[in-house]
């Protein structure tokens, strides 16, 4: 609920009467202080207290160029509406009143709605009040319920492009493994052949070392034949020949 209205009357006790003007004044002078500097404004502030004493603010160089340019601008605006159609100037002043009773009765309304001052409607006006805000509720409804089933197709368009996204990079993740598994099957292939290549090589050209008695350690490479020479031609005494494989 909003702040309620406050009566504003006479001060009659003469010590609150003087802490508000003091505190009123100096509030009002800051806003006017504030107002020329925030927003390049002239301001041209005048108060006089109920004992006549003066206080002022005027943020041009003095007081009395801000009256004496505030005059001639007043003087400038009654010439102008001396000057012209008095049927147009109350023309223009009912279209004045009739835009400050519309702008009114908007404010009423607003406030009715926000559930200000209502102790002024009757029942119609309650009715009325009710109905307007069931209207609006409904809009505001409709309105939400839009809103959320179009963030529904958007979320639901997302996931079917996610879906294809994904399926693309399983087929694609699956052709890189046949790929790779069709490879590691040529190699495979490959490397056995050549195993059972020098396999059968090594079989085929294999051929058992046959024994020779020139193996063994000091032999003479000497046939039979000769030995049996050397050995009668010793025992005869015709040839003393040693040879060297004896000695």
């Amino acid at each position: 609920m909003g702040r309620g209205r406050v009566e504003l009357q006479r001060i009659e006790n003469k010590i609150n009467r003087q802490v508000t003007f003091a505190k009123r004044k100096n509030g009002l002078l800051k806003k006017a202080y504030e107002l020329s500097v925030l927003c390049e404004a002239e301001v041209g502030l005048i108060i006089f207290s109920s004992r006549g004493k003066l206080h002022e603010f005027c943020s041009a160089s003095s007081m009395a160029a801000t009256i004496e340019k505030y005059q001639r601008c007043s003087y400038d605006v009654l010439e102008m509406g001396a000057t012209q159609d008095p049927k147009k100037i109350q023309n223009c002043y009912q279209e004045y009143l009739e835009l400050k009773t519309r702008v009114e009765s908007l404010q009423r309304s607003q406030s009715n709605l926000l559930g200000e001052d209502l102790a002024e409607l009757n029942m119609e006006d309650l009715d009325q009040l009710e109905d307007k805000l069931d209207k609006s509720l409904r809009q505001i409804r409709s309105s939400k319920s839009n809103f959320m089933l179009g963030q529904l197709d958007e979320l639901s368009k997302k996931e079917d492009m996610l879906l294809e996204t994904n399926n693309a990079l399983k087929r694609k993740i699956e052709e890189i493994d046949a790929e790779l598994q069709s490879s590691w099957n040529a190699n495979a292939g490959d490397q056995n052949m050549i195993y059972n290549n020098q396999a059968a090589q090594l079989q085929f050209n294999f051929e058992p070392l046959n024994y020779n008695d020139a193996s063994q350690m000091g032999f003479d490479p000497m046939s039979t034949e000769q030995r049996n020479n050397l050995a009668s031609s010793a025992q005869t005494g015709t040839n003393r020949y040693i040879p060297g494989w004896m000695l």
